[in-house]
């Protein structure tokens, strides 16, 4: 998928709506019993929070920021290519 984000939140397990879930195409639908994160994610055109099962992650070698907007709301300074949260969600 086309898209870098940055994790804020992880899901032990599938915590989204059933529907969500449906939504995907069988043939590409990932296990519930896998860790999911929470992303604020960026594509060409757009920032959005995405959803994404631990199968479907990759690490971005870029070593670059994100640029989604709420990245500098949740997070702190960019160094060594990461961000420190600003404190606990759950």
């Amino acid at each position: 998928h086309p898209f870098r984000g940055v994790v804020f939140d992880v899901d032990p397990s599938f915590g989204n709506t059933e529907e969500w879930y449906q939504s995907i195409p069988e043939d590409s639908r990932p296990s519930k019993d896998q860790p999911y994160y929470h992303l604020l994610a960026e594509a060409e055109t757009t920032y959005y929070v995405a959803y994404v099962s631990e199968q479907n992650l990759v690490a971005d070698p870029s070593g670059e920021p994100v640029e989604h907007p709420e990245v500098h709301d949740m997070f702190g300074e960019f160094n060594d290519g990461r961000y420190a949260l600003h404190g606990a969600l759950n």
